[in-house]
């Protein structure tokens, strides 16, 4: 297949050259517009119970959890001034008349003491903006700046989770400009440097922006039928540019080294599609694999990062194989033009990365040793993970909806905000069964951490009704059934918090009753993507062991390398909880540590780190099987393997590296934590894997590194995908007869 994909790209060269170039320009016109249609959510089970709950919620009782706060602030009064009090009303009144809104209430409308600061100077307003998402972020542009007054009796705040979103999605989009904006230059004198020519630097920089914009385009179609996260944009950019980098420089330096070696260039063309194009389509499809995983999960936030990640990725590997290798096959030699120096070729068995290789297979039990004890410490603060969940605190500290969000935890004893709701529908009528309302609401207003609890029966508190009801009580009298507000003094996302929903689901209840809330959402979240890691786990580790036995024809290459990627994960993880969790280095990375390591973000950066990982691994073993295959010397194979590739993928790994960092100066952490780690398992794979435990444990397993059983072996030579040597197969045939044009 890869021959006669080097015949076709030599011979149509400008066709692919002119087709790529006008879908790019169409693609990039289609996708252009792909943002406006990206939603800010998706970190939610639809099958959960708080989700489902809350559904019912809105469609039988027509209530919502509030998304919208007004923070008022009295500077120089109480909030019971007169003055003060009348101006609240008239905020309130305002508030509900707006389109769009419902469930407005406030301490003024109410008398609710828990929409009261401690102090008495501040007092809440809340509501809930109806519709879509699209329709919300929408809506909460146009009613966050009218709505943020200084005056004389009131200043007014805007926050809620609407808010927050809306700011979240903003920052995303700035720092994808600022780090686009920022990592092309970068990224093009580190290629000047690795390649000393400006003509081979501009070349994966063109990949990656063919395979950006044709995977903007591919987003824009499926918005056509599913939501799609906003944040996935992040990693359209991030692993565009980054595999780009990584396909183009390994398919240029073969190229250059095939031209070095005396071929012509279509001749030097064939060779490399059939060597380093086969390797990157391998690579490409570890990666796509690894991503793939992310559609086991319900939340389409992680869903739509396998969208955008296996459509990048595919595009990336496509056009380093296509169009790049007609690309070069115009080139030809006029590829090293504009050189500001050449590199001296050394000669076989020599340099640094070869050197490096046969003194680790001298001493290979040390070596590694030293590199796991290595990892492991690093890996050690994993033991103490405590995962949670996104809120206002992944914004910067001085974001409108973040301040907001800080003032009502400090300042605010009560948490109505982020109340809980149990929801109790569909068993008749709630008047003849006020009873059994008064008796649960009593049972809810006595479990620890519950402040007070409002019902149609009226509002409780440690057991006892405090407040009989008023006018606000028939809100929780629906078709059929009722539900009751639980407020609490607890942080909604936090172990305190998710006691209290166990708490509450453990009560035995004298109706079928669902917990919907903050707190509930975090609960069945963690529920949700713990019950399907195993799932995740094991189709990743079942496709990358049979992709790689596919490839190399051994069980042991395979089952090494996915041992050593998660030693090198755990690494990983352990300092991202040392740094995010525990907060280590929130005042150098400017980010606010919540004692919590955000849980969808760390199961999207173990898909994208493991698919990385092999996807260097894959670029060492191909080249030490190429040389097993023609020597048969494993020792010999090894250290050649990493002379070949060690200064390409250590260049690829700095080059996305730059890129993730990047993209870890982010000001939401969630995507600071992506960059950084991301960054983190890249340079240790880079390094401490693939240049010293690699050719140890290679070197330990001698000629038992290419064993597999006789059955399938016999799979193998049936079905095998085996990377064939530069000289197989017949290479006269790769193109007619004539110069290069």
């Amino acid at each position: 297949m890869f021959d006669r994909l080097a015949v076709m790209v030599s011979r149509r060269r400008r066709w692919v050259l002119a087709v790529t170039v006008v879908a790019s320009v169409l693609a990039g016109v289609f996708g252009g517009g792909v943002i406006d249609l990206l939603s800010s959510g998706g970190f939610e089970d639809p099958g959960a119970e708080s989700v489902l709950a809350a559904e019912a919620l809105e469609e039988d009782f027509g209530a919502q959890e509030p998304n919208l706060i007004l923070l008022v602030s009295a500077p120089d009064a109480s909030v019971d001034d007169p003055q003060v009090a009348e101006a609240g009303l008239k905020l309130t009144e305002e508030l509900a008349g707006e389109a769009g809104l419902e469930g407005v209430l406030s301490y003024w409308s109410t008398g609710a003491p828990s929409l009261v600061s401690d102090d008495g100077s501040q007092a809440l307003v809340l509501g809930t903006i109806t519709g879509s998402e699209e329709r919300v972020d929408t809506r909460i542009a146009e009613l966050g700046p009218s709505y943020r007054r200084d005056g004389s009796l009131i200043d007014v705040e805007v926050g809620g989770p609407a808010q927050v979103f809306q700011q979240v999605s903003a920052t995303v989009e700035e720092d994808l400009v600022r780090a686009e904006m920022i990592a092309f230059p970068i990224t093009l004198i580190l290629l000047v440097l690795v390649f000393g020519s400006l003509v081979s630097a501009f070349l994966p920089l063109i990949v990656g922006g063919i395979a950006i914009v044709g995977a903007l385009a591919v987003l824009r179609i499926i918005t056509g039928f599913t939501d799609v996260s906003v944040f996935a944009l992040n990693l359209v950019t991030m692993l565009g540019l980054g595999l780009a980098i990584d396909y183009s420089l390994f398919v240029v330096s073969r190229f250059r080294e095939e031209l070095a070696g005396g071929h012509e260039p279509r001749e030097a063309i064939a060779r490399t599609v059939r060597t380093a194009g086969k390797t990157v389509a391998f690579s490409a499809l570890t990666v796509a694999l690894s991503l793939a995983a992310l559609m086991i999960f319900p939340l389409y936030f992680l869903r739509s990062f396998a969208y955008a990640g296996i459509a990048v990725v595919i595009l990336a590997a496509a056009v380093a194989i296509v169009f790049l290798p007609a690309l070069l096959v115009v080139l030809g030699p006029r590829i090293d033009s504009l050189s500001f120096w050449k590199r001296k070729t050394k000669p076989v068995g020599a340099g640094f990365w070869h050197a490096i290789a046969t003194g680790v297979m001298r001493r290979p039990i040390p070596f590694a040793t030293i590199v796991i004890a290595l990892l492991l410490v690093f890996g050690a603060p994993f033991l103490g993970v405590d995962w949670g969940s996104a809120d206002d605190r992944v914004l910067p500290a001085d974001a409108s909806s973040r301040v907001v969000s800080d003032q009502i935890r400090h300042n605010f004893s009560t948490k109505e905000a982020t109340s809980l709701s149990v929801v109790a529908p569909g068993f008749g009528d709630p008047s003849q069964r006020t009873t059994d309302i008064e008796g649960y609401a009593s049972e809810l207003s006595q479990i620890d951490g519950v402040a007070a609890v409002s019902a149609l029966t009226g509002t409780y508190a440690d057991g006892q009704r405090v407040a009989p009801p008023d006018a606000s009580s028939r809100r929780f009298t629906g078709t059929g059934g009722t539900w009751l507000s639980v407020s609490s003094n607890r942080e909604a996302y936090s172990a305190a918090g998710e006691a209290l929903v166990s708490d509450i689901r453990s009560l035995d209840a004298p109706f079928e009753a669902q917990v919907t809330g903050q707190s509930a959402d975090l609960v069945d979240l963690k529920q949700s993507l713990f019950d399907r890691v195993p799932i995740a786990g094991g189709l990743i580790a079942v496709t990358t062991f049979v992709l790689l036995f596919l490839v190399f024809g051994s069980v042991l290459v395979p089952m090494k390398a996915i041992v050593l990627n998660l030693l090198s994960l755990t690494a990983t993880f352990g300092v991202a909880v040392w740094v995010f969790q525990e907060g280590h280095l929130s005042g150098t990375l400017d980010f606010t540590a919540t004692g919590t390591l955000e849980v969808t973000s760390a199961i999207l950066m173990f898909c994208i780190a493991f698919g990385l990982s092999m996807d260097y691994e894959v670029f060492l073993l191909s080249r030490i099987k190429e040389e097993y295959d023609r020597t048969g010397d494993n020792t010999r194979a090894v250290a050649m393997g990493l002379e070949r590739t060690g200064r390409i993928v250590t260049a690829a790994a700095v080059l996305i590296s730059v890129v993730f960092v990047l993209f870890g100066t982010s000001g939401v952490s969630i995507i600071k934590l992506i960059g950084i780690g991301l960054t983190l398992a890249v340079l240790m794979d880079a390094t401490l894997v693939r240049a010293i435990l690699v050719p140890a444990f290679m070197r330990l397993a001698g000629r038992a590194n290419w064993w597999a059983p006789a059955w399938m072996s016999r799979v193998h030579n049936r079905f095998g995908l085996s990377e064939g040597s530069a000289d197989a197969g017949p290479v006269a045939r790769t193109a007619p007869e004539g110069g290069v044009s």
